[in-house]
């Protein structure tokens, strides 16, 4: 195939209610060929790997998860690391210019993910997020709603709180959020291997600059995303798909400047036969493989992501690259045919592309007590419920997330959070998402700095102890009979 002009790719709709918005998913056939392992091993002596500290709570991955696992485990008193392998934090919605943040509101406008996730955006200058004001969330009026929706604040015709933002000041923010905690910050550094001690994590080995060194802990807290330390470690993982949902697809981010956003919604909404018209030029273009912008935190700034392509593993380091070197070229055609042929375009330049690439799956935790399809109709939350998230639907209640899918089945030393806590393929779809993350995180960080406190493993904690920490620290939770654990808490339709 030629490495010029990409084949033509089928891209599937999905407009079902079990996933969060429509979408193109591309299934492209290979543009790079993948050669064969030759096979064979080379031996590494054994050496002796310096430890450069000790700690009570380690958190591997820095991205929003990380981020907030940290701050939570050091503001119950504990002595916290985290280890992180870029410049610095944030993860996808910072590196993978996630920047749209998806819905922190139920279908009534509460605001159910709290906590550090609105420690961070507070911190935000009004110039660096856009979204609507909290005096619309809920709305379910057409004209709002038909506004909104345009500006990735508005689904099923009800205006939600999913801002957009600007990734380097979410850096800072976070980066300052994490000193001001006490957090011992240490940038370039890759997590590679637990340390295991009697069948549990005490540690993690990891890569820098010096050349490996060790981290011990008395709890572990893996936000890799990928479920790195928590595969080596022996816990297993689920690796299945829900194949008509975006959640398994994988892309370079980018952003474009010079642009108009409020012009190209215009001709978007005003014009549908020309918008219809457009996109249709613009796959044949671009073998298949196009998409549309979206708002960010400027009129002048789009944000493409996607093309989201299907089939590659993010796990496999020639699938990785295949991936980033399609949507460096596909960021260049988009170019071409926005600059020429979109409203709004004529002056359009390429900012950044993203210095991450988007990674929406690749192992989860083998249940404990996972996040399931068929618990979505419930309205019960779970015993151990360590945070509530949005559903998918106006027909569906609130999301209960127990504490139990950040809890290993079988490993001692360690919790886990981000986007790889346990859950099935259907429930994966919205777990993975930056505020899901930070919800995930504070939960993860609270027990792990409750565990210290204690000298007991993360799994034979007191549940309600981790929940009263939770609420101290602004989390909205609520009891196994509906009652409140926040008085704070808004008010929901969904909520007793």
């Amino acid at each position: 195939m030629s490495q010029d002009k990409p084949e033509p790719a089928p891209a599937v709709r999905q407009t079902n209610q079990s996933f969060f918005f429509e979408s193109d998913i591309f299934s492209a056939g290979r543009l790079i060929a993948r050669r064969a392992r030759p096979g064979g091993v080379v031996h590494e002596a054994a050496r002796a790997i310096p430890v450069f500290r000790d700690c009570d709570v380690l958190v591997v991955g820095g991205g929003p998860s990380g981020t907030a696992a940290a701050v939570a485990a050091a503001r119950t008193g504990a002595d916290v690391v985290l280890l992180e392998r870029a410049n610095h934090l944030g993860g996808l919605s910072t590196g993978g210019l996630v920047i749209w943040i998806d819905r922190m509101t139920d279908w009534s406008g509460a605001q159910v993910i709290r906590g550090i996730a609105n420690d961070l955006l507070d911190r935000l200058p009004k110039d660096a997020i856009a979204g609507p004001p909290p005096g619309l969330w809920g709305n379910a009026d057409a004209a709002t709603a038909a506004y909104w929706r345009e500006r990735t604040a508005a689904y099923h015709g009800i205006v939600t709180w999913s801002p957009t933002v600007d990734p380097e000041r979410l850096k800072l923010a976070s980066q300052e959020l994490v000193l001001e905690s006490g957090v011992h910050l240490l940038l370039h550094g890759l997590g590679c291997e637990p340390v295991m001690q009697d069948g549990a994590v005490a540690g993690v080995v990891f890569e820098s600059k010096e050349g490996r060194l060790a981290i011990r802990a008395r709890v572990t807290v893996d936000c890799t995303g990928d479920g790195d330390i928590f595969t080596r470690a022996g816990a297993g993982a689920d690796t299945d798909i829900e194949e008509r949902d975006i959640h398994h697809c994988m892309n370079t981010s980018w952003i474009w400047g010079g642009c108009d956003m409020a012009r190209w919604i215009a001709f978007k909404t005003g014009e549908p036969a020309g918008f219809s018209a457009f996109m249709e030029r613009g796959r044949a273009l671009c073998g298949g493989l196009f998409e549309r912008p979206f708002v960010s935190w400027r009129n002048e700034v789009a944000l493409f992501m996607g093309p989201r392509l299907s089939g590659y593993s993010a796990i496999d380091i020639q699938d990785l690259t295949e991936v980033e070197i399609r949507s460096h070229r596909l960021m260049a055609q988009h170019l071409d045919v926005y600059r020429a042929h979109a409203p709004g375009f004529e002056q359009a330049f390429l900012m950044l592309s993203a210095p991450q690439l988007g990674v929406r799956h690749s192992r989860r935790l083998p249940d404990v007590a996972r996040v399931t399809r068929e618990r979505w109709s419930e309205a019960t939350p779970w015993e151990d419920e360590i945070g509530v998230s949005p559903s998918l639907s106006p027909k569906l209640p609130p999301v209960s997330v127990p504490y139990g899918c950040l809890v290993p089945r079988t490993v001692d030393g360690l919790l886990v959070a981000g986007r790889h806590v346990s859950s099935d393929a259907a429930s994966h779809s919205f777990m993975r998402e930056i505020p899901q993350c930070w919800l995930t995180g504070q939960a993860a960080g609270a027990a792990a700095g409750v565990a210290v406190r204690r000298e007991v493993a993360p799994r034979a904690l007191p549940v309600a102890e981790v929940q009263a920490e939770l609420v101290r620290q602004g989390a909205w939770l609520r009891g196994p009979e509906g009652s409140r654990r926040s008085d704070a808490a808004p008010a929901s339709a969904f909520a007793p």
